[in-house]
């Protein structure tokens, strides 16, 4: 019985592997910024937390708009339709740069709002021009995820892979050159880190671009645009899609947000905990998006298929091994949750001694809490992968809506700020947010397939 499952395990792996790589990548940046970062002291780490947060939120809209692509174009590709599946690039490319200009300028607009968010002063000091700078990264960044969508799409996910890993590299070297003026640069501390961020993925999105146009079987896709030529029903087709992901996103994004808000409120070394704990969650957080991409292209192809046997199948064995993989990193988390703060802070440095051992110990708490959402987390995000291959996205964005903003944040809230729980409970309602999420969203993922299975 397992085995129709488990047979599924190589090619699922295989085809996830170089996307969770790539996410893997964006999201070790982000832990060597906040190893480099957290040598400068605990407000320099809260700063960094503080204006991610901002980025975080629009870059989740960002994201999660583009991912309308990828089923059109693994629908297209099953259906060995190949005007279709340019077109689909075309047309997200031009709406990828417009959302990418947008969210830049909203977030300059809405810069004003961390003065009235309680947080600490010296804190908002820092963030201010860090986030500013972050900010227009965000261009670049969406123009980049239009090319992954797509090539992901066609099952090619090995090539936004490497130009993660390039992008990852130019900027930890960057980084550790301009946040400690390392080698004659000039030193300039979390603006380092910023410009490190800006110039990475400016390299990203063009390294993309010249890789696909130089391979023959992406050439054509990716060359000769008429962007004169502009289809309503495409665009249409797309904003109906991309629209409720990114509002899917969204959602889950922003109550990660709210919960670095909220530890603000509780002070820098809760909000450094926290950004610590979040930092390592989404680490392993990445191993389910990149099981959820293969989930929604290999129910795209079986769409345009139409074998609707095969398609519940396939989507659960990757459920299977979602399970699976969860299970052991969150025994990892169990295993080091003590050792694991130290990585992020000096704990040799006498003058923020104090500091640092309180950020250490309440990390370790939250990581606790976060062994165990693992699994809840990457259960819902997988299964929301599978149901954007199908194309069912409206209702998924109100069970999201439901789990994490009328659930999950207003336990966070409550038990965060009047209940000695804290931190923690701020965390518990995050693991129950998800679980929500993960179980109402397989609901939907179960009674669609068996529907349709009936219809044949």
């Amino acid at each position: 019985m397992l085995q129709r499952y488990t047979k599924e395990f190589r090619y699922n792996l295989k085809l996830s592997f170089p996307v969770i790589l790539g996410m893997l990548g964006h999201t070790f940046v982000a832990f060597a910024d906040n190893i480099m970062v957290g040598q400068l002291g605990t407000a320099e780490l809260a700063a960094v937390s503080l204006g991610n947060s901002f980025v975080f939120i629009a870059m989740s809209l960002g994201i999660g708009f583009s991912t309308a692509i990828t089923p059109l174009v693994a629908e297209a590709d099953g259906a060995s339709n190949k005007k279709d599946a340019k077109s689909a690039l075309k047309h997200g490319l031009v709406l990828c740069t417009l959302l990418g200009l947008s969210l830049f300028v909203l977030i300059l607009l809405c810069e004003p709002v961390m003065y009235f968010m309680k947080q600490p002063p010296e804190v908002v000091a820092l963030a201010i021009p860090y986030l500013e700078l972050v900010a227009f990264s965000l261009v670049p960044l969406i123009m980049f995820q239009a090319f992954k969508q797509f090539s992901e799409g066609l099952s090619q996910t090995k090539y936004p892979m490497y130009a993660t890993i390039i992008a990852n590299v130019v900027n930890i070297i960057l980084n550790y050159l301009l946040i400690f003026g390392t080698f004659g640069f000039p030193k300039l501390g979390i603006i380092g880190a910023a410009i490190g961020t800006l110039a990475s993925r400016i390299i990203m999105v063009i390294f993309i671009w010249t890789l696909l146009k130089k391979k023959k079987k992406f050439h054509d896709y990716v060359t000769g645009f008429n962007f004169r030529s502009i289809e309503k029903k495409v665009i249409q087709k797309i904003v109906s899609l991309g629209f409720p992901s990114a509002l899917q996103m969204f959602f889950e994004v922003a109550i990660f947000t709210a919960a670095i808000w909220l530890s603000g409120v509780l002070g820098k070394n809760v909000q450094a905990a926290n950004q610590i704990a979040l930092n390592l969650s989404s680490m392993t957080f990445m191993v389910g998006m990149g099981l959820s991409v293969a989930a929604m292209v290999r129910v795209g192809n079986q769409k345009g298929l139409r074998n609707f046997g095969e398609l519940r199948r396939i989507a659960q064995s990757i459920f299977f091994l979602t399970l699976l993989l969860e299970i052991v990193f969150a025994g990892l988390f169990l295993l080091g949750m003590n050792w694991l703060p130290t990585i992020y802070l000096d704990v040799d440095d006498i003058v923020n001694k104090a500091d640092n051992t309180e950020v250490i110990y309440l990390a370790a708490k939250l990581i606790l809490v976060a062994a165990f959402f693992q699994i809840s987390d990457g259960i819902q995000v997988v299964v929301l992968g599978a149901l954007r291959g199908l194309q069912d996205v409206k209702i998924p964005t109100f069970i999201t809506f439901i789990a994490y903003w009328l659930i999950g944040f207003p336990i966070s809230y409550y038990l965060g700020l009047y209940t000695e729980l804290k931190s923690v409970g701020i965390w518990i309602g995050l693991l129950l947010g998800l679980t929500a999420s993960a179980i109402m969203l397989y609901i939907r993922f179960n009674y669609l397939t068996k529907r349709l299975i009936v219809k044949i």
